[in-house]
């Protein structure tokens, strides 16, 4: 049986290249294998980092009974969705449509035409719980294919008819009075106890809190304000917050932010970091500045690639338990710190005798701020020195072009506003790395160890690469970032736009699947619409070029029936909208860099709504900086709406007045 995932580019089809399962990637020659042989296909999707991906495949992946049957009666298809976006997004389409929910693993049955028929979730080895063993699933699709081949026919047309019917966007209007209705429909589902959104399990609600600042620097609205407070205190003090080396967990299972998944996706670390950021910016808290310094130093630390790009994500396991390496309990404590220390870090962290989590161990939560710092800091290194003696959870080292964007953006403002050179120059190589190494061939979505992978960048590379081209643009004030994210909303605009409004979420010249995914609802991370909309906003007021803020427009607007009916789902897109109500404001900060940056700081420390702040030196070639010079040999600010400036300053409280005016 050929290896055909030996040399594949993920490490997730890697974990599974020693299946006795006869896997295929997804390919047209997979797919003219099943046509010729007449078989079902059998599309199996996850990611490195999932847990119970790693557990369906020790149970059924790996066992040569069940394997066989797979071999003998499939064409098997393994695709890891953080890879391809586009066909994960079809297919989980059809599995919600079909089960009325969805996840990873996500198994579908296909025919060779890719039309499903069939889909799930995670299937156990055994029944349980009401749920068929995984066999059991296997045997009866086999049966259906050889005997009922009509039925699934008229299965496949109507999930089919279904998906196409579901592609079709609507159109509205996000201006103040929905931007403000939205905020009103978000505290109705607030919880004020343990702060978020809904029940659990709760997921960081990262674009929400970052369109409730904005909403609150618009209004005034101490209710989007104390939502923010209330869910990021929440999370940052509770166990989804690694309390030792900073860094977020994937989501809660619990309604208080106890218990989290443990696997730590770079998306995610990306997106908060930038919003304790803002909430800092808008709040001066110590706790906001706190976690924005110790994620940062988490993405540097820990998923930084040798080339300079970041990884994907930290898995949840190691020694074949999930959270293994990040639980502790009392006695643990008392061996590593001493008797007074442990039991002093013991009541700190809440870590109990019954435990938090599962096995009698607790996860560590910082629920107050300890009354020793000193103390505090000797138990931490302590900690951390123990730990580090643990298996620690593998890392998907796969760089994702517009995660890294993600992480760009949030690590080129932080260290400007924190005075973070170490971040200032991370978010600089990374973006080499993608201009380097993703974009020297068309652009591609994902690359390894400097190698770019196969499969072409969808919409969201595109949107969130660009802004954090833009974002680069901004602190170091050379103009070639400004050309580089040109090129990539060229194409956003020309090749990904929908004629009836919106885009589509891959290239009109990409594959063609059976159907061509459009989805503007945000998720753990922004739509592909809603990456692009920022992108160009930003673009059209450097550049004050229409076409662009039009294109942004039209995505905002097919978005609009998300944002006002389920603004949970539209966080991004509707804090693209009050950048476009704010105008936004256009900042050009003219000087030399030691010249120009206490003006740069306090740039970006302005709260309005997507504010486009660019530095650079006088004559930078960029339409922003046209006739921007010194004013009196010192460094000034041109504070601009729609190009149209008031009169330039030179000092930090004159540029506070003039955004405000």
């Amino acid at each position: 049986m050929p290896n055909r995932l030996a040399e594949a580019t993920s490490p997730y089809l890697q974990q599974h290249r020693d299946n006795p399962v006869d896997w295929w990637e997804w390919s047209p020659e997979a797919l003219e294998v099943a046509r010729t042989l007449d078989r079902p296909i059998l599309l199996s999707v996850g990611y490195a980092a999932c847990h119970w991906c790693h557990v369906m495949a020790h149970e059924s992946f790996e066992d040569a009974a069940t394997a066989a049957y797979m071999n003998d009666h499939f064409v098997n298809i393994k695709v890891d969705r953080e890879e391809r976006p586009d066909i994960d997004a079809v297919y989980m389409r059809a599995t919600q449509a079909m089960t009325g929910h969805g996840g990873w693993p996500m198994t579908c049955v296909l025919t060779p035409d890719g039309e499903p028929f069939f889909a799930g979730t995670y299937f156990p080895p055994e029944p349980r719980q009401g749920a068929p063993a995984f066999s059991q699933v296997l045997q009866a699709l086999a049966d259906a294919w050889e005997n009922r081949r009509d039925e699934v026919m008229t299965v496949s047309r109507d999930v089919l008819e279904h998906l196409q019917a579901s592609v079709d966007q609507g159109s509205g209007a996000l201006g103040p009075d929905e931007l403000d209705e939205a905020v009103v429909t978000l505290a109705g589902s607030y919880d004020q106890e343990a702060g978020g959104f809904g029940a659990s399990p709760k997921f960081p609600p990262s674009m929400v809190l970052e369109f409730l600042l904005r909403t609150a620097a618009r209004t005034g609205s101490q209710q989007a304000l104390d939502m923010v407070a209330g869910t990021c205190e929440a999370m940052a003090r509770g166990g989804m917050y690694d309390q030792l080396t900073g860094g977020f967990a994937r989501y809660s299972v619990d309604r208080y932010w106890r218990v989290p998944h443990f696997e730590k996706m770079l998306y995610d670390n990306a997106l908060l970091m930038r919003v304790y950021l803002h909430w800092w910016r808008e709040s001066g808290s110590p706790l906001a500045e706190r976690v924005v310094r110790e994620t940062g130093r988490f993405l540097l630390d820990e998923l930084r690639t040798p080339e300079g790009g970041f990884a994907s994500a930290l898995d949840a396991d190691s020694d074949g338990h999930e959270g293994t390496f990040y639980v502790f309990n009392p006695n643990q404590l008392m061996r590593t710190l001493g008797a007074a220390d442990g039991a002093w870090a013991a009541q700190l962290l809440s870590v109990t005798g019954a435990g938090t989590f599962e096995r009698g161990f607790s996860t560590l939560q910082l629920l107050q701020d300890p009354d020793d710092d000193a103390r505090w800091q000797d138990v931490r290194v302590g900690l951390v020195a123990a730990r580090a003696e643990r298996t620690r959870p593998a890392r998907d080292d796969k760089v994702v072009a517009s995660w890294n964007g993600l992480a760009i953006s949030a690590l080129a403002e932080a260290g400007v506003l924190l005075d973070e050179p170490d971040f200032t120059a991370a978010a600089l190589a990374a973006a080499e790395l993608i201009h380097d190494v993703h974009l020297a061939d068309g652009f591609r979505r994902t690359s390894r160890d400097g190698v770019a992978g196969a499969n072409a960048a969808v919409l969201e590379d595109h949107g969130a690469v660009a802004e954090a081209f833009l974002s680069v643009l901004g602190e170091t004030g050379d103009a070639i970032w400004l050309d580089r994210a040109r090129v990539l909303l060229d194409r956003v605009v020309d090749h990904f736009a929908d004629p009836a409004g919106g885009f589509f979420d891959t290239a009109d010249d990409a594959e063609t699947l059976v159907v061509r995914p459009q989805d503007a609802s945000d998720n753990a991370y922004p739509s592909g619409t809603s990456a692009a909309v920022h992108a160009l906003i930003a673009f059209a007021a450097i550049t004050g070029e229409h076409r662009y803020r039009e294109a942004a427009e039209s995505g905002i607007a097919a978005a609009a029936p998300i944002g006002t009916q389920l603004p949970r789902f539209a966080g991004w897109t509707l804090a693209a909208a009050e950048a476009v109500v704010a105008g936004p404001l256009e900042i050009a900060v003219v000087g030399a860099p030691e010249q120009r940056a206490e003006l740069h700081r306090a740039a970006l420390g302005l709260t309005s709504p997507g504010a486009v702040v660019v530095a650079g030196e006088p004559g930078l070639a960029i339409p922003l900086f046209e006739q921007r010079e010194l004013v009196d040999g010192d460094a000034a600010a041109y504070v601009c709406r729609g190009f149209v400036c008031q009169r330039p300053v030179t000092t930090v409280p004159d540029l506070r007045a003039s955004a405000r005016s």
